[in-house]
C-alpha cells in the first residue's frame, strides 16, 4: 500500500481503543449481562447476542450464567477495568482484548453477595463505575476468604476522589 492510500483509508484508532464485550441471552439457558458501567457502543448482532463497547478506564460489571437440564453450571461475575492500548491485561471470555480484573467470583452464593455489594454502593448515591478500584479489590478478597466486605460510604469515595485528584 501506498502512502496516498494509507493516508485516505480512515482511522479504526477510537474503534480499537475500546474493549468489547460479547453479550447472549437464551432464555433460562445462558444469560450474560452487563450490571454496570458506560457503554460506549453496543452493536447487535442478532435477537440473542450483542456486542457492547467499554472506553478506556471504564469500570463495568459483566455477569454469566449457564445451566442445563440439571441445574446452574455456571455463576460468575468479573469487575473490569477496560484498558488503553498498549496497557497490560488479563483475559476473559467474551471480552477483547481483556482487562484489568478487579473482582472475579464464581459460585451463585458469592455471586449473589457481589451483587449485594454492588447494590449497597448504589444506595449511598454512587454509580459503581466511579467507585475506587480498591473497593472491588476488597470485595473480591473478602468474599473469597468467606467473609463480609466493608461496605463502600460516601467518606471511602470522597477520599477516592481527592486521591485520584493528585494522583500524576
Amino acid at each position: 500500500m501506498n502512502a496516498s492510500a494509507a493516508a485516505r483509508r480512515p482511522s479504526n484508532d477510537a474503534a480499537t481503543a475500546l474493549t468489547h464485550v460479547e453479550l447472549t441471552w437464551l432464555e433460562k439457558r445462558i444469560e450474560h449481562w452487563i450490571r454496570f458501567g458506560r457503554i460506549a457502543e453496543e452493536k447487535i448482532l442478532d435477537r440473542r447476542r450483542r456486542i457492547v463497547s467499554f472506553a478506556p478506564g471504564g469500570v463495568f460489571a459483566f455477569v454469566r450464567w449457564a445451566s442445563n437440564d440439571f441445574g446452574t453450571i455456571i455463576s460468575r461475575i468479573d469487575i473490569v477495568r477496560a484498558i488503553a492500548p498498549g496497557e497490560p491485561y488479563a483475559t476473559l471470555p467474551f471480552v477483547r482484548p481483556g482487562g484489568e480484573i478487579l473482582l472475579r467470583i464464581n459460585g451463585w452464593p458469592k455471586v449473589d453477595q457481589a451483587l449485594q455489594a454492588i447494590d449497597a454502593v448504589e444506595v449511598c448515591g454512587v454509580d459503581p463505575a466511579d467507585a475506587a478500584p480498591d473497593h472491588w479489590r476488597h470485595v473480591h478478597n473478602r468474599l473469597t476468604a468467606s467473609e463480609q466486605p466493608r461496605p463502600y460510604t460516601l467518606a471511602r469515595h470522597k477520599a477516592w476522589l481527592l486521591r485520584r485528584s493528585v494522583a500524576p
